[in-house]
Protein backbone atom coordinates (compact mmCIF):
# COMPACT_ATOMS: atom_id res chain seq x y z
CA UNK A 1 0.00 0.00 0.00
CA UNK A 2 0.76 3.60 -1.09
CA UNK A 3 2.39 5.71 2.27
CA UNK A 4 3.09 9.33 2.39
CA UNK A 5 6.48 10.06 2.77
CA UNK A 6 9.02 13.22 2.12
CA UNK A 7 12.53 13.80 2.89
CA UNK A 8 11.63 18.03 2.12
CA UNK A 9 10.25 18.37 5.72
CA UNK A 10 11.25 21.18 8.53
CA UNK A 11 14.56 20.93 10.16
CA UNK A 12 14.50 18.31 12.83
CA UNK A 13 16.67 17.72 15.77
CA UNK A 14 17.53 14.23 17.20
CA UNK A 15 18.22 13.80 21.18
CA UNK A 16 19.42 10.46 21.96
CA UNK A 17 22.80 7.96 21.08
CA UNK A 18 23.25 6.40 17.77
CA UNK A 19 22.99 3.00 19.56
CA UNK A 20 19.16 4.17 19.91
CA UNK A 21 18.57 4.18 16.46
CA UNK A 22 18.54 0.56 15.78
CA UNK A 23 15.53 -0.09 18.35
CA UNK A 24 13.72 2.39 16.76
CA UNK A 25 13.58 1.72 13.52
CA UNK A 26 13.27 -1.99 13.95
CA UNK A 27 10.10 -0.16 15.84
CA UNK A 28 9.16 1.38 12.48
CA UNK A 29 9.89 -1.64 10.40
CA UNK A 30 7.13 -3.61 12.53
CA UNK A 31 4.69 -0.76 12.08
CA UNK A 32 4.95 -0.76 8.47
CA UNK A 33 4.51 -4.25 8.23
CA UNK A 34 1.55 -4.33 9.92
CA UNK A 35 0.06 -1.33 8.05
CA UNK A 36 0.66 -2.87 4.49
CA UNK A 37 -0.86 -6.38 5.95
CA UNK A 38 -4.02 -4.86 7.66
CA UNK A 39 -4.51 -2.38 4.53
CA UNK A 40 -4.52 -5.04 2.31
CA UNK A 41 -6.21 -7.42 4.31
CA UNK A 42 -9.13 -5.45 3.22
CA UNK A 43 -8.71 -7.12 -0.17
CA UNK A 44 -10.02 -10.61 1.44
CA UNK A 45 -12.68 -9.18 3.15
CA UNK A 46 -14.11 -7.60 -0.21
CA UNK A 47 -15.24 -10.77 -1.42
CA UNK A 48 -15.50 -12.58 1.67
CA UNK A 49 -18.66 -9.61 2.62
CA UNK A 50 -19.58 -9.79 -0.67
CA UNK A 51 -20.56 -13.74 -0.36
CA UNK A 52 -21.74 -13.32 3.62
CA UNK A 53 -23.73 -10.99 2.90
CA UNK A 54 -25.54 -11.01 -0.46
CA UNK A 55 -23.65 -7.65 -1.51
CA UNK A 56 -23.46 -6.05 -4.82
CA UNK A 57 -19.50 -5.22 -6.24
CA UNK A 58 -20.08 -1.37 -4.94
CA UNK A 59 -21.67 -2.70 -1.43
CA UNK A 60 -18.97 -5.01 -1.29
CA UNK A 61 -16.27 -1.75 -1.42
CA UNK A 62 -18.17 0.12 0.83
CA UNK A 63 -14.75 -1.98 2.66
CA UNK A 64 -12.32 0.23 1.15
CA UNK A 65 -15.11 3.28 0.93
CA UNK A 66 -14.96 3.52 4.59
CA UNK A 67 -11.31 2.64 4.85
CA UNK A 68 -10.03 5.16 3.05
CA UNK A 69 -12.72 8.06 3.42
CA UNK A 70 -10.47 7.87 6.45
CA UNK A 71 -7.81 9.79 4.79
CA UNK A 72 -9.64 12.43 3.31
CA UNK A 73 -11.20 13.45 7.10
CA UNK A 74 -8.25 12.06 9.79
CA UNK A 75 -5.38 13.08 7.64
CA UNK A 76 -4.90 17.13 8.95
CA UNK A 77 -6.29 16.36 12.60
CA UNK A 78 -3.88 13.41 13.01
CA UNK A 79 -0.96 15.92 11.70
CA UNK A 80 -2.31 18.26 14.84
CA UNK A 81 -2.31 15.29 17.08
CA UNK A 82 1.15 14.47 16.54
CA UNK A 83 2.42 18.04 16.70
CA UNK A 84 1.08 18.03 19.77
CA UNK A 85 1.64 14.80 21.41
CA UNK A 86 5.28 13.83 19.49
CA UNK A 87 5.92 11.29 17.10
CA UNK A 88 6.37 8.41 19.60
CA UNK A 89 2.81 8.48 21.25
CA UNK A 90 1.56 9.38 18.00
CA UNK A 91 2.80 6.10 17.11
CA UNK A 92 1.56 4.08 20.38
CA UNK A 93 -1.64 6.53 20.02
CA UNK A 94 -2.32 4.81 16.02
CA UNK A 95 -1.73 1.00 17.38
CA UNK A 96 -3.99 1.39 20.34
CA UNK A 97 -6.64 2.67 17.77
CA UNK A 98 -6.28 0.20 15.33
CA UNK A 99 -6.24 -2.17 18.07
CA UNK A 100 -9.72 -1.26 19.80
CA UNK A 101 -10.68 -1.64 15.67
CA UNK A 102 -9.43 -5.37 15.50
CA UNK A 103 -11.80 -5.64 18.51
CA UNK A 104 -14.54 -4.30 17.66
CA UNK A 105 -14.74 -7.40 14.63
CA UNK A 106 -15.88 -9.44 17.85
CA UNK A 107 -19.18 -7.51 18.43
CA UNK A 108 -19.43 -7.09 14.61
CA UNK A 109 -19.13 -10.98 13.93
CA UNK A 110 -21.72 -12.08 17.16
CA UNK A 111 -24.85 -10.25 15.91
CA UNK A 112 -23.41 -10.53 11.87
CA UNK A 113 -23.99 -7.01 10.71
CA UNK A 114 -22.04 -5.51 7.66
CA UNK A 115 -22.30 -2.08 9.08
CA UNK A 116 -20.72 -3.18 12.44
CA UNK A 117 -18.02 -4.50 10.41
CA UNK A 118 -17.45 -1.10 8.02
CA UNK A 119 -17.88 1.03 11.83
CA UNK A 120 -14.88 -1.51 12.91
CA UNK A 121 -12.99 -0.86 9.93
CA UNK A 122 -13.08 3.13 10.03
CA UNK A 123 -12.08 2.98 13.40
CA UNK A 124 -8.82 0.42 12.41
CA UNK A 125 -8.38 3.37 9.73
CA UNK A 126 -8.12 6.20 12.27
CA UNK A 127 -5.05 4.48 14.12
CA UNK A 128 -3.26 3.92 10.69
CA UNK A 129 -3.51 7.12 9.73
CA UNK A 130 -2.08 8.37 12.97
CA UNK A 131 0.70 5.72 12.45
CA UNK A 132 1.35 7.25 9.12
CA UNK A 133 1.70 10.81 9.84
CA UNK A 134 3.69 10.03 13.37
CA UNK A 135 6.09 7.34 11.24
CA UNK A 136 6.99 9.22 7.66
CA UNK A 137 8.95 12.24 9.34
CA UNK A 138 10.44 9.98 11.98
CA UNK A 139 11.81 7.84 9.62
CA UNK A 140 14.00 10.45 7.49
CA UNK A 141 14.96 12.22 10.68
CA UNK A 142 17.12 9.33 12.25
CA UNK A 143 20.61 9.19 11.48
CA UNK A 144 22.47 10.81 8.84
CA UNK A 145 20.47 12.91 6.30
CA UNK A 146 22.50 11.62 3.37
CA UNK A 147 20.76 8.02 4.07
CA UNK A 148 17.68 9.15 4.88
CA UNK A 149 16.54 8.01 1.33
CA UNK A 150 18.14 4.29 1.90
CA UNK A 151 16.29 4.21 5.56
CA UNK A 152 12.73 5.18 3.91
CA UNK A 153 13.36 2.47 0.84
CA UNK A 154 14.37 -0.15 3.72
CA UNK A 155 11.10 0.51 5.41
CA UNK A 156 8.86 0.86 3.24
CA UNK A 157 10.17 -2.35 1.43
CA UNK A 158 9.57 -4.00 4.81
CA UNK A 159 5.22 -3.12 4.28
CA UNK A 160 6.05 -4.39 0.91
CA UNK A 161 6.10 -7.75 2.79
CA UNK A 162 3.20 -7.29 5.10
CA UNK A 163 0.91 -6.14 1.83
CA UNK A 164 2.37 -9.64 0.14
CA UNK A 165 1.65 -11.90 3.12
CA UNK A 166 -1.92 -10.34 3.91
CA UNK A 167 -3.35 -12.25 0.84
CA UNK A 168 -2.06 -15.76 1.75
CA UNK A 169 -3.26 -15.72 5.33
CA UNK A 170 -6.53 -14.22 4.18
CA UNK A 171 -6.76 -17.27 1.48
CA UNK A 172 -5.84 -19.48 4.57
CA UNK A 173 -7.58 -18.31 7.32
CA UNK A 174 -10.54 -16.19 6.40
CA UNK A 175 -11.71 -17.37 2.61
CA UNK A 176 -11.50 -21.08 3.38
CA UNK A 177 -14.13 -20.69 5.56
CA UNK A 178 -16.20 -18.91 2.94
CA UNK A 179 -19.24 -21.18 2.62
CA UNK A 180 -19.81 -20.31 6.58
CA UNK A 181 -19.97 -16.78 5.77
CA UNK A 182 -23.51 -16.67 5.05
CA UNK A 183 -24.86 -17.82 8.18
CA UNK A 184 -21.45 -17.03 10.42
CA UNK A 185 -19.04 -14.22 10.44
CA UNK A 186 -16.82 -16.33 12.41
CA UNK A 187 -14.02 -16.83 9.59
CA UNK A 188 -13.17 -13.25 10.26
CA UNK A 189 -13.50 -12.76 13.64
CA UNK A 190 -10.35 -14.57 15.85
CA UNK A 191 -7.82 -13.45 12.86
CA UNK A 192 -9.05 -9.82 14.17
CA UNK A 193 -8.83 -10.17 17.45
CA UNK A 194 -5.43 -11.66 17.00
CA UNK A 195 -4.37 -9.09 15.07
CA UNK A 196 -5.91 -6.65 18.16
CA UNK A 197 -3.98 -8.51 20.44
CA UNK A 198 -0.58 -8.14 18.42
CA UNK A 199 -1.42 -4.24 17.97
CA UNK A 200 -1.90 -3.80 21.64
CA UNK A 201 1.40 -5.80 22.55
CA UNK A 202 3.36 -4.14 19.87
CA UNK A 203 1.73 -0.15 21.69
CA UNK A 204 3.18 -1.68 24.65
CA UNK A 205 6.08 -2.43 24.01
CA UNK A 206 7.17 1.19 21.58
CA UNK A 207 5.71 2.85 25.05
CA UNK A 208 8.28 1.21 27.15
CA UNK A 209 11.44 1.31 24.26
CA UNK A 210 13.73 4.82 24.92
CA UNK A 211 13.27 5.99 21.39
CA UNK A 212 15.26 9.62 19.93
CA UNK A 213 13.44 12.52 20.79
CA UNK A 214 12.85 14.37 17.91
CA UNK A 215 12.10 18.14 18.35
CA UNK A 216 10.46 20.11 14.37
CA UNK A 217 11.32 23.45 13.68
CA UNK A 218 10.56 25.07 10.58
CA UNK A 219 11.17 28.65 9.29
CA UNK A 220 7.23 30.38 8.74
CA UNK A 221 8.72 33.19 7.06
CA UNK A 222 8.97 33.59 3.08
CA UNK A 223 11.82 32.06 0.71
CA UNK A 224 13.28 33.21 -2.50
CA UNK A 225 11.00 30.67 -4.04
CA UNK A 226 7.68 31.02 -2.80
CA UNK A 227 7.47 34.84 -3.90
CA UNK A 228 4.73 35.05 -1.01
CA UNK A 229 2.30 33.25 -2.84
CA UNK A 230 -0.23 30.48 -1.65
CA UNK A 231 0.52 26.55 -1.33
CA UNK A 232 -2.52 26.46 -4.45
CA UNK A 233 -0.52 28.80 -6.55
CA UNK A 234 1.66 25.76 -7.73
CA UNK A 235 0.92 23.55 -10.68
CA UNK A 236 3.14 21.04 -9.85
CA UNK A 237 0.95 20.47 -6.63
CA UNK A 238 -2.21 21.32 -7.54
CA UNK A 239 -1.88 18.65 -10.79
CA UNK A 240 -0.31 16.19 -8.52
CA UNK A 241 -3.50 16.48 -5.95
CA UNK A 242 -5.06 14.63 -8.53
CA UNK A 243 -2.83 12.41 -9.53
CA UNK A 244 -2.15 10.60 -6.02
CA UNK A 245 -6.24 10.74 -6.20
CA UNK A 246 -6.23 8.63 -9.20
CA UNK A 247 -3.13 6.78 -8.09
CA UNK A 248 -4.63 5.37 -5.07
CA UNK A 249 -7.78 4.91 -6.48
CA UNK A 250 -6.30 2.80 -9.84
CA UNK A 251 -4.08 0.16 -7.30
CA UNK A 252 -7.13 0.14 -4.50
CA UNK A 253 -9.29 -0.77 -7.14
CA UNK A 254 -7.39 -3.73 -8.79
CA UNK A 255 -6.98 -5.06 -5.66
CA UNK A 256 -10.37 -4.77 -4.48
CA UNK A 257 -12.05 -6.65 -7.20
CA UNK A 258 -8.86 -8.89 -8.07
CA UNK A 259 -10.51 -11.95 -6.43
CA UNK A 260 -13.74 -11.77 -7.76
CA UNK A 261 -12.21 -11.13 -11.35
CA UNK A 262 -9.54 -14.26 -11.14
CA UNK A 263 -12.70 -16.39 -9.67
CA UNK A 264 -14.69 -15.33 -12.78
CA UNK A 265 -11.74 -15.87 -15.56
CA UNK A 266 -10.53 -19.16 -13.98
CA UNK A 267 -13.80 -20.68 -12.42
CA UNK A 268 -11.41 -21.08 -8.85
CA UNK A 269 -12.76 -20.76 -5.36
CA UNK A 270 -12.33 -17.39 -3.77
CA UNK A 271 -9.38 -18.87 -1.81
CA UNK A 272 -7.51 -19.36 -4.42
CA UNK A 273 -8.01 -16.87 -6.46
CA UNK A 274 -6.84 -14.79 -3.38
CA UNK A 275 -3.75 -16.36 -3.70
CA UNK A 276 -3.00 -14.55 -6.56
CA UNK A 277 -3.07 -11.10 -5.35
CA UNK A 278 0.19 -11.79 -3.25
CA UNK A 279 1.83 -11.70 -6.25
CA UNK A 280 -0.21 -8.21 -7.36
CA UNK A 281 1.25 -6.72 -4.14
CA UNK A 282 4.32 -8.77 -4.43
CA UNK A 283 5.19 -6.38 -7.64
CA UNK A 284 4.91 -3.44 -5.94
CA UNK A 285 7.93 -4.82 -3.87
CA UNK A 286 9.81 -6.33 -6.71
CA UNK A 287 8.97 -2.92 -8.19
CA UNK A 288 10.75 -0.68 -5.65
CA UNK A 289 13.78 -2.67 -5.79
CA UNK A 290 14.51 -2.02 -9.61
CA UNK A 291 12.82 1.42 -9.67
CA UNK A 292 15.09 2.84 -6.97
CA UNK A 293 17.89 2.15 -9.74
CA UNK A 294 16.02 3.55 -12.50
CA UNK A 295 15.40 6.96 -11.09
CA UNK A 296 18.66 7.37 -10.10
CA UNK A 297 19.62 7.38 -13.87
CA UNK A 298 16.45 8.67 -15.33
CA UNK A 299 14.15 11.37 -14.93
CA UNK A 300 11.43 10.66 -12.66
CA UNK A 301 8.73 12.27 -14.74
CA UNK A 302 9.58 10.18 -17.43
CA UNK A 303 9.69 6.95 -16.01
CA UNK A 304 6.49 7.84 -14.65
CA UNK A 305 5.15 8.02 -18.02
CA UNK A 306 6.53 4.82 -19.08
CA UNK A 307 4.95 2.77 -16.07
CA UNK A 308 1.48 4.58 -16.33
CA UNK A 309 1.67 3.50 -20.26
CA UNK A 310 3.00 -0.08 -19.04
CA UNK A 311 -0.23 0.11 -16.95
CA UNK A 312 -2.85 0.83 -19.56
CA UNK A 313 -1.54 -1.71 -22.17
CA UNK A 314 -1.49 -4.58 -19.58
CA UNK A 315 -5.02 -3.48 -18.13
CA UNK A 316 -6.43 -3.63 -21.45
CA UNK A 317 -4.68 -6.90 -22.78
CA UNK A 318 -6.09 -8.35 -19.45
CA UNK A 319 -9.69 -7.30 -20.64
CA UNK A 320 -9.40 -8.53 -23.77
CA UNK A 321 -8.29 -11.77 -23.32
CA UNK A 322 -8.63 -14.90 -20.85
CA UNK A 323 -7.40 -17.30 -19.04
CA UNK A 324 -3.94 -17.32 -17.45
CA UNK A 325 -3.10 -14.55 -20.07
CA UNK A 326 -5.80 -12.31 -18.91
CA UNK A 327 -4.81 -12.66 -15.55
CA UNK A 328 -0.96 -12.51 -14.83
CA UNK A 329 -1.32 -9.36 -17.14
CA UNK A 330 -3.91 -7.71 -14.37
CA UNK A 331 -1.14 -9.08 -11.59
CA UNK A 332 1.63 -7.11 -13.29
CA UNK A 333 0.09 -3.74 -12.79
CA UNK A 334 1.53 -3.95 -9.69
CA UNK A 335 5.17 -3.73 -11.12
CA UNK A 336 3.96 -0.71 -12.86
CA UNK A 337 2.33 0.57 -9.74
CA UNK A 338 5.38 0.65 -7.44
CA UNK A 339 7.45 3.92 -8.41
CA UNK A 340 4.28 5.56 -8.58
CA UNK A 341 3.22 7.00 -5.81
CA UNK A 342 6.60 8.15 -4.92
CA UNK A 343 7.44 9.78 -7.83
CA UNK A 344 4.11 11.79 -7.97
CA UNK A 345 4.77 12.62 -4.33
CA UNK A 346 8.25 14.00 -5.18
CA UNK A 347 7.25 15.77 -8.22
CA UNK A 348 3.95 17.23 -6.56
CA UNK A 349 6.46 18.99 -3.50
CA UNK A 350 9.32 20.13 -5.70
CA UNK A 351 10.22 23.64 -5.06
CA UNK A 352 7.02 24.67 -2.83
CA UNK A 353 9.51 25.52 0.01
CA UNK A 354 7.61 26.80 3.10
CA UNK A 355 5.00 25.12 1.79
CA UNK A 356 6.05 21.45 2.17
CA UNK A 357 4.04 20.37 5.13
CA UNK A 358 1.06 21.86 3.72
CA UNK A 359 0.96 20.16 0.49
CA UNK A 360 2.27 16.88 2.60
CA UNK A 361 -1.49 17.30 4.38
CA UNK A 362 -3.24 17.95 1.00
CA UNK A 363 -1.73 14.70 -0.68
CA UNK A 364 -1.89 13.14 2.37
CA UNK A 365 -5.98 13.80 2.21
CA UNK A 366 -5.78 12.70 -1.48
CA UNK A 367 -5.43 8.94 -0.61
CA UNK A 368 -9.30 9.20 -0.33
CA UNK A 369 -9.08 8.16 -4.12
CA UNK A 370 -8.51 4.66 -2.58
CA UNK A 371 -12.63 5.35 -1.57
CA UNK A 372 -14.43 7.29 -4.32
CA UNK A 373 -12.94 5.10 -7.40
CA UNK A 374 -13.02 1.66 -5.98
CA UNK A 375 -16.62 2.35 -5.42
CA UNK A 376 -16.98 3.86 -9.21
CA UNK A 377 -15.72 0.41 -10.34
CA UNK A 378 -17.95 -1.52 -8.23
CA UNK A 379 -21.09 0.26 -9.34
CA UNK A 380 -20.07 -0.05 -12.38
CA UNK A 381 -19.41 -3.71 -12.69
CA UNK A 382 -22.99 -3.89 -10.85
CA UNK A 383 -24.97 -2.74 -13.98
CA UNK A 384 -21.98 -3.60 -17.06
CA UNK A 385 -19.09 -6.15 -17.84
CA UNK A 386 -15.24 -6.20 -15.90
CA UNK A 387 -14.24 -4.62 -19.77
CA UNK A 388 -16.21 -1.30 -18.71
CA UNK A 389 -15.35 -1.46 -14.76
CA UNK A 390 -11.36 -1.49 -15.70
CA UNK A 391 -12.11 1.51 -17.27
CA UNK A 392 -11.55 3.09 -14.11
CA UNK A 393 -8.01 2.55 -13.67
CA UNK A 394 -7.03 3.30 -17.21
CA UNK A 395 -8.63 6.58 -17.33
CA UNK A 396 -6.63 6.91 -13.84
CA UNK A 397 -3.07 5.75 -15.28
CA UNK A 398 -3.82 8.01 -18.44
CA UNK A 399 -3.98 10.69 -16.31
CA UNK A 400 -0.64 9.90 -15.10
CA UNK A 401 0.31 10.00 -18.13
CA UNK A 402 -0.45 13.38 -18.91
CA UNK A 403 1.39 14.67 -15.51
CA UNK A 404 4.54 12.86 -16.17
CA UNK A 405 4.42 14.32 -19.92
CA UNK A 406 2.96 17.56 -19.13
CA UNK A 407 1.37 18.17 -15.73
CA UNK A 408 4.74 18.62 -14.17
CA UNK A 409 6.78 21.59 -15.08
CA UNK A 410 10.59 21.44 -14.03
CA UNK A 411 10.19 24.63 -12.64
CA UNK A 412 10.19 26.17 -8.97
CA UNK A 413 8.20 28.83 -9.80
CA UNK A 414 4.47 29.31 -8.88
CA UNK A 415 2.62 29.02 -12.02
Amino acid sequence: MAVISTTNQPQTTVTGSRQSYMPALISLAVLYFMMGFITCLNDTLVPFFKKGFTLTYSQSSLVQFYFFLTYGIMSVPAGRIVSRTGYKKGMVLGFAIAAIGGLLFYPASVYHQYVLFLAALFVIAIGIVLLQVAANPYITALGPANTASARLTLIQGVGSVGTTVAPLFGAHFILARLEESHASSEAVRYPYLGIAALLLLIAFVVSRLSLPVISTTGSTGKTDDDNGKGVFSYRNLRFGIIGIFVYVGAEVSIGTFLTNYITDLLGVPENVANNYVAFYWGGMLVGRLLGAGLLRVLPPARVLAVCAVAAVALILVSVSSSGLVAVWSMIAVGLCNAIMFATIFSLSVEGVGRHTTAASGLLSTAICGGAVLSYAQGLLKDHATWQIAFLVPVICYLYILFYGLNGHKASKQPV
